[in-house]
């Protein structure tokens, strides 16, 4: 796979994800003051994203890693969802805050809120970057939602298509 920027179309400004992270930084901080909050940050997509989204929360909280997986190197969803790294922390008792790129079907990001709620966690939420309803299939919904997007394959700013287009700066997309 080759990096083509050229292939990519903008979509998102760097100033427009600054101003959603500090806006949900905000409400986030606002709605757990004085709870026990544990970020879990769904990799490899999300990584940059909960990166600059905890800068804007000004409260103690700690940060655990999982990775999932349903892409491989498509730009569509196997429908088989694997989880790759879990988590290592106790949630017994946590407040919990899941931090996603983009929720699309919504099949891996349900499965693995069940696969949390059998630890026992005190709540669990969700906060997306990006949310494209119009995809959806399973019963989710983000809590906490940057923005709502078009039926458009994103990348930059974390995603990725076949693992290229991460270290961008903005988020583009790739036309059909």
């Amino acid at each position: 796979m080759t990096f083509a920027i050229e292939k990519t179309l903008p979509y998102i400004t760097q100033d427009e994800i600054n101003e959603v992270c500090r806006r949900l930084g905000k409400q986030i901080e606002s709605d757990y003051r004085d709870k026990n909050l544990l970020i879990i940050c769904i990799l490899k997509g999300s990584f940059i994203f909960t990166a600059d989204l905890i800068r804007h929360i000004n409260l103690p909280l700690s940060v655990e890693f999982v990775q999932l997986s349903s892409y491989g190197s498509s730009k569509t969803s196997s429908g088989q969802i694997k989880i790759v790294k879990d988590i290592t922390s106790d949630v017994k008792g946590r407040d919990v805050l899941v931090v996603e790129d983009i929720l699309d079907t919504g099949s891996t990001l349900n499965r693995f809120r069940e696969h949390l709620m059998g630890h026992g966690p005190k709540s669990v939420r969700i906060c997306a970057l990006l949310d494209k309803p119009s995809k959806r299939v399973a019963q989710i919904q983000a809590d906490y939602v940057g923005r709502v997007i078009d039926d458009l394959f994103v990348v930059g700013y974390g995603l990725d298509f076949s693992e290229t287009y991460r270290n961008l700066p903005e988020i583009r997309y790739l036309p059909d």
